[in-house]
């Protein structure tokens, strides 16, 4: 058994996220047959992942703040702090802080076999997908 080692806190790259969401790596594999990994992540009010997904899913623990999670059919969830949030393996989502607060959340999980990463990145989600404003509801 042993402590851990403190590992830096990240400022995450504009890639991937927009506006200011840093990382900090608390659980990280050892051994080759090991795959879990759990970070804090830090969100400033708005900010927010780009559209990604993860191979073998992902839960999100809400620590602090209000979370907003929307999916590719326009769906969008608030999570409140003591939540967790599961998102299946492969399905595309994002993940922000809502307008106004600062949000924290435990992010739980592994990457596939074989893979050298757990999660596909695609585009920046624009702000009505983060609005949940849809093509069908702008024409009604």
């Amino acid at each position: 058994m042993n402590i851990e080692p403190a590992r830096p806190t990240t400022l995450n790259p504009p890639e991937q996220f927009s506006g200011n969401v840093w990382l900090e790596m608390i659980v990280v594999p050892h051994e080759s047959v090991q795959r879990t990994t759990v970070a804090r992540v830090r969100f400033e009010p708005g900010a927010r992942t780009a559209w990604h997904s993860h191979a073998r899913g992902q839960y999100l623990h809400v620590v602090s703040g209000i979370a907003r999670f929307g999916d590719r059919a326009g769906n969008i969830i608030e999570v409140h702090p003591g939540q967790t949030l599961y998102t299946p393996p492969g399905e595309q989502h994002w993940h922000a802080s809502a307008p106004g607060v600062f949000m924290e959340h435990l992010a739980v999980l592994e990457a596939d076999d074989g893979a050298d990463i757990a999660s596909w990145w695609g585009e920046h989600i624009t702000d009505a997908e983060y609005e949940g404003i849809t093509a069908e509801r702008t024409q009604s």
